[in-house]
C-alpha cells in the first residue's frame, strides 16, 4: 500500500484456502487548494477514505500484515487500533518495493506460513 493505492490479499475462505487478491482500492489525488492547511486536511481525508475502503474487505480479521513503500502502512495500523472492530487485531508491518499481484500474493503467503 501507499497513500493512494492498496492491494488487499487474503485467503479464499476466511479460515483456509490459498491467498488471492481480494481487491484493489485507490483514491485520486487532491486538486489545488487555497492554503497549505486545506491541502493537509484534504490529504488526511483522502487517506482515511482509503483506509475505510480497505477495511471494508476485512471481515473477521484476527491477524494482519501491512506492507508498503512509505509511511501509509504505519498510519493504517494506527487507524485500525483506533477502530473498535480492529483494535485487537495482531498486526505486523514491513516496508517493501511496489510488487505485481503475483509477487505480492507470494510475499503475503510467506508471512503467514
Amino acid at each position: 500500500m501507499d497513500s493512494h493505492h492498496a492491494t488487499i490479499v487474503g485467503r479464499e475462505n476466511v479460515d483456509s484456502g490459498e491467498f488471492v487478491i481480494l481487491g484493489h482500492e485507490k483514491v485520486d489525488g487532491q486538486g489545488r487548494n487555497s492554503s497549505e492547511n486545506a491541502a493537509n486536511n484534504a490529504e488526511r481525508d483522502l487517506l482515511h477514505k482509503l483506509f475505510k475502503n480497505i477495511s471494508a474487505h476485512m471481515q473477521n480479521v484476527d491477524e494482519l500484515h501491512v506492507t508498503g513503500t512509505g509511511t501509509a502502512q504505519e498510519q493504517f495500523i494506527k487507524y485500525l487500533s483506533e477502530t473498535p472492530q480492529y483494535k485487537n487485531v495482531e498486526t505486523k508491518e514491513s516496508t517493501s518495493n511496489k510488487m505485481d499481484d503475483e509477487s505480492l500474493i507470494e510475499y503475503v503467503a510467506a508471512q503467514f506460513n
